[in-house]
């Protein structure tokens, strides 16, 4: 049995505070994530003081978690109210301006953010793969990975060196596969998290999009984190975002997330581009057998019946999850598995957004 955040709730509620109550309903506990046996949470006290006096506090959940049958790794971060909401400088001395309405990157032509509604869908590998896809196509492509507090593109791309800043202090971003790309994952230690309230996140991600030098660009991908946050919402209010392309498995589930963050989308009068469905189909590489494990053909019809694009199906495949674990991703080498990226990418070049 897989394990769920109601069984880490279970768990910290057999830990007690001075005052009595429990852990998980004191409202210390916040950002609370399971992704398979990893396991990690925040708890924000009111002020730098009651952190301090709350050290016991986190060991204990740390290491009741830790016992929990399933649990690889926990993650905790004991943090406090700021007493300011200033941006964390990211290696930069200029702190970006406050736009006025939606401003362009200097140097880039189109700007496409992936989104998907819920997390576990392959956003990050549609967005690595189709940004490779793209620069074999001739294309000068950046890839920026707005999830500030789940950064995968560094390990997806096979990107891990600590950028260095140019003569204006603005951040040179790497270079994977002909990809300029960059994430706050390159900026801070692998193992640390950011446990960042809102302001202190949108400034980190305002000034990853206007203090980095991705010089001139035919397109710009976004890789946003799941949902309809905080980042989606200041990237539509903030910038001129050429379109969205929505990413979804078929399955119900995932599409019905799916709908709201088209819902958004649309207050924002950001443009739909298209629904990818990923893990449409696995084929079995021995006898061939073709399985709809999460269905088939839910994206298309959604597309339909939305009115928006329906930019292709991506297959399930073990070479996908490898080709992002060891920072290959499968759209720089041949195949099937590369041609449906490349696929694609020709729809957005052919349609002048990329």
């Amino acid at each position: 049995m897989s394990l769920t955040r109601d069984d880490i709730l279970n768990e910290l509620r057999n830990i007690k505070l001075p005052d009595g109550t429990d852990l998980a309903s004191s409202g210390l506990l916040q950002a609370l994530v399971v992704e398979g046996g990893a396991v990690r949470f925040v708890l924000e006290a009111k002020s730098p003081e009651d952190a301090a006096n709350l050290a016991s506090v986190r060991d204990a959940a740390e290491a009741a978690v830790k016992a929990l049958s399933g649990v690889t790794s926990v993650s905790v971060v004991l943090t406090a109210h700021a007493p300011s909401s200033q941006p964390p400088n990211l290696k930069t001395t200029k702190k970006p301006a406050a736009p006025e309405g939606r401003q362009k990157i200097a140097g880039v032509k189109n700007i496409i953010t992936v989104g998907s509604g819920k997390g576990g869908v392959g956003k990050s590998t549609v967005s690595s793969n189709l940004a490779v896809a793209l620069a074999k196509q001739g294309r000068r492509v950046g890839l920026l990975d707005a999830d500030i507090y789940g950064p995968s593109q560094p390990r997806m791309m096979g990107a891990d060196e600590r950028p260095k800043t140019n003569a204006d202090d603005h951040i040179i971003p790497l270079v994977a596969h002909g990809v300029a790309m960059m994430s706050i994952g390159l900026l801070v230690e692998p193992d640390q998290a950011l446990a960042w309230r809102g302001p202190m996140l949108m400034g980190a991600l305002q000034q990853l999009l206007r203090e980095v030098a991705w010089g001139d660009l035919d397109v710009l991908i976004i890789d946003l984190p799941p949902g309809t946050g905080d980042v989606q919402l200041t990237l539509g209010q903030k910038t001129d975002v050429t379109g969205t392309i929505i990413v979804s498995t078929p399955q119900d589930v995932a599409l019905m997330d799916a709908r709201r963050a088209i819902t958004m989308f649309k207050k924002l009068e950001t443009p739909i581009l298209g629904l990818v469905e990923n893990m449409s189909a696995y084929i079995c590489p021995e006898c061939g057998f073709e399985a709809h494990i999460f269905g088939h053909g839910g994206v298309r019809a959604e597309a339909d019946k939305l009115g928006v694009p329906f930019l292709g199906e991506l297959p399930l495949d073990l070479d996908v999850r490898l080709g992002g674990d060891a920072g290959a991703p499968v759209a720089a080498g041949q195949g099937p598995l590369a041609d449906a990226y490349a696929q694609l990418a020709k729809g957005l070049v052919d349609r002048g957004v990329a």
